[in-house]
């Protein structure tokens, strides 16, 4: 059964996309815990990330750290946090999060955008990241 995340690889359900290569695809979070929070998926559906090939995986750090670069360079933060959960969708996706404090990686507190104010932020964030 294809996954949520499946069927916004294959357009079934809209995103605010970030970045997109034959393999991965990164796109904003629509429960986000900060502004500018991403994931980052392979679009091979695989639900835990340890059960990746070992060439899938070092691309999706790569991929992951790519989009990261973007992202700081996007949103003004003191860094950007990265956690693998893995519990809510069963396919394997890296979280992204601009953080100002370590609240911020907490997955408690989460902000909200207009369906305008997600489509510019990753229109920014986009156009900052190098693939």
């Amino acid at each position: 059964m294809a996954t949520l995340f499946t069927k916004i690889i294959s357009g079934e359900i809209p995103s605010y996309k970030v970045a997109e290569t034959d393999n991965f695809l990164a796109f904003l979070d629509i429960n986000p815990n900060a502004k500018g929070h991403t994931l980052c998926i392979p679009k091979k559906e695989e639900n835990k990330l340890f059960d990746l090939d070992e060439e899938t995986y070092l691309e999706l750090m790569s991929f992951s750290k790519k989009v990261a670069h973007g992202l700081e360079s996007s949103i003004d933060c003191k860094r950007i946090g990265m956690a693998v959960v893995g519990l809510e969708v069963p396919h394997v996706h890296v979280h992204l999060i601009p953080l100002q404090s370590m609240d911020d990686m907490r997955f408690e507190k989460k902000e909200s955008f207009t369906e305008e104010e997600f489509k510019a932020l990753a229109k920014t964030i986009s156009n900052k990241v190098s693939l």
